[in-house]
């Protein structure tokens, strides 16, 4: 179904070629993940598909890429739309109508599709997605999740031959991406759709691959099975990380399989305590503060009665959140469940309808933009949305200015974030995750006392996401608190202290972390699951019980 023979693609002024010499086949009815680094050229491969690369990307493509017969060289993605659909990694760039039930029809009213089809199809992908609740909704009212989950059922509604999608579940709680995920399997094994899709969070999916293609971030592509491939890959998820320490043999690919092999390494860990996730520190023991350390309060910040309404609809309902130095705590719940709506109304830009939130006795909304960032920060869920200048170096430059910051620092925290991003790319030019990266040395540039993340790792592979904590926790320990949106239950188990859960505008369950993920049956990381009853959250915690050195 999809064929690439020697296929080379380099971008237009780019120093190096992102895919070289790349020769793989795809059959029909297969699900095929696309796994690589960040930046590793994921984007790159699927645009190749439809034929966004070179038609709309620009670019120099040698060799030959075909999908049903047609070559995409010749054939550009209007001739391509019958056979091929496709979800980006941003949604809602992608829409071009206002309301869901609208945007579902879109894609069949350019194919032609007689009417009463098209009524049954959009029916049939409202039933498949659990799409019901939101039919009527604008698309501008919607969560990321939301929007994600109809952007998907858009492409269904032209029965593709092929569907491709960039990280189809990076802004979906992790109930969603699994009903995501099994309407998507359904297509493969009753339809004989092909499914490529690139995603970061492989212990989503991985289980659910026919075939693997892994990008080595020097324009190589190795393709073969999920099992033979991910005993080598880079990047690789928990269950498989765990798996090579434990030396299993075939690598389990799914829970079902890992744990029937885990009753050894259960029995090793019974007897061995993992050790206590990091508490916050006290007030008079944080390093790095501006103040002498015995005079910075222990609470960042205050939110009392705190509530948000859009109309007749509640989304945060008479909260209260206190948030404290030296500790990194993660906001988890539903797609819709508040979390965004209560991130911007802590920040100051975003709408209350009543409540008080104070930093460091401050409303931040009161505060002028330039000061309020020294105090307060947020990174939404579309970071592209705070850089409006040409380079990487440009915004460098500018965040230092606005931050008050010594020349460089911003840079600094990239080149940590983000090894080797090139200053002089304009930040259109780079991947979801670079941009992130970019964002987030923007804002901790003036090393505000109260950061606020939405999720804040859509497009990071696991390096990158390990580059983040250590960033993060760095900066809590100069007296800082964070507080991070995230669906990303792996990156929270390795990440915060503490967990707090929304349900509905409520807060239902606020905790440590090891203790609150591990009573869970959605949130529970997949080394929690594999070692139950024994409670462990991370590879790493495993690994120091055994007492083995990475």
């Amino acid at each position: 179904m999809i064929s690439f023979d020697q296929v080379t693609f380099q971008y237009q002024d780019a120093a190096e070629a992102v895919l070289q010499d790349v020769s793989l086949a795809i059959p029909e009815g297969e699900l095929c993940l696309v796994v690589g680094e960040t930046g590793s050229g994921k984007s790159t491969l699927l645009h190749l598909v439809n034929g966004l690369a070179p038609h709309f990307t620009g670019g120099n493509l040698t060799g030959t890429v075909t999908v049903g017969g047609l070559d995409t060289r010749t054939h550009p993605p209007r001739d391509l739309a019958e056979i091929v659909g496709f979800v980006g990694q941003d949604p809602i760039s992608g829409f071009v109508t206002d309301r869901v039930e609208d945007e579902l029809a879109y894609s069949m009213e350019q194919l032609g599709i007689p009417a009463p089809v098209m009524r049954q199809r959009v029916e049939e992908v409202i039933d498949l997605l659990a799409l019901a609740r939101i039919r009527h909704r604008p698309l501008s009212t919607l969560s990321a999740g939301e929007q994600q989950r109809v952007a998907i059922g858009a492409a269904l509604t032209a029965q593709p031959r092929v569907l491709v999608l960039d990280e189809p579940t990076s802004a979906l709680d992790p109930s969603a991406a699994e009903e995501v995920l099994a309407a998507l399997l359904r297509l493969v094994h009753d339809l004989g759709v092909t499914v490529v899709l690139a995603e970061h969070r492989l212990e989503r999916v991985i289980q659910y691959a026919d075939s693997l293609v892994v990008l080595g971030g020097d324009g190589s592509a190795r393709y073969g099975s999920p099992a033979e491939l991910m005993a080598t890959s880079p990047v690789a998820p928990p269950i498989i990380e765990l798996g090579r320490l434990a030396g299993w043999e075939p690598l389990p690919l799914s829970l079902r399989d890992a744990r029937r092999v885990a009753g050894r390494l259960r029995d090793r860990l019974a007897e061995r305590v993992p050790v206590r996730p990091r508490e916050a520190p006290p007030a008079d023991a944080v390093p790095g503060a501006a103040l002498p350390a015995a005079a910075l309060p222990a609470t960042a910040l205050r939110a009392v009665d705190l509530i948000v309404r859009y109309g007749h609809v509640t989304a945060v309902n008479g909260i209260d959140l206190t948030l404290r130095r030296g500790e990194i705590t993660a906001l988890m719940g539903r797609n819709g469940s508040g979390k965004s709506s209560l991130l911007w109304a802590l920040q100051g830009s975003g709408p209350r309808s009543g409540g008080t939130v104070r930093v460091g006795g401050i409303d931040p909304a009161a505060l002028p933009p330039g000061e309020a960032i020294r105090h307060i920060v947020l990174v939404p869920q579309r970071p592209s949305d705070l850089l409006y200048l040409e380079t990487v170096a440009a915004e460098c430059r500018e965040s230092d200015r606005v931050a008050l910051a010594p020349p460089g620092a911003t840079s600094a925290i990239l080149e940590r974030l983000s090894p080797g991003l090139p200053s002089t790319a304009h930040p259109r030019d780079l991947s979801e995750g670079q941009r992130l990266a970019l964002v987030l040395a923007v804002q901790l540039a003036g090393a505000p006392a109260v950061v606020l993340l939405d999720e804040p790792t859509r497009g990071l592979d696991y390096g990158a996401k390990m580059r983040l904590r250590s960033v993060l926790t760095e900066h809590i320990l100069g007296g800082a608190s964070v507080l991070l949106s995230s669906h990303d239950v792996e990156f929270v188990a390795r990440t915060a202290n503490r967990v707090v859960v929304l349900s509905e505008g409520d807060i239902i369950t606020d905790g440590p972390a090891r203790d609150v993920l591990t009573a869970s049956a959605t949130f529970a990381p997949q080394v929690s699951r594999i070692l139950r009853p024994v409670h462990f959250l991370t590879v790493d915690a495993v690994r120091d019980a055994l007492g083995v050195t990475p």
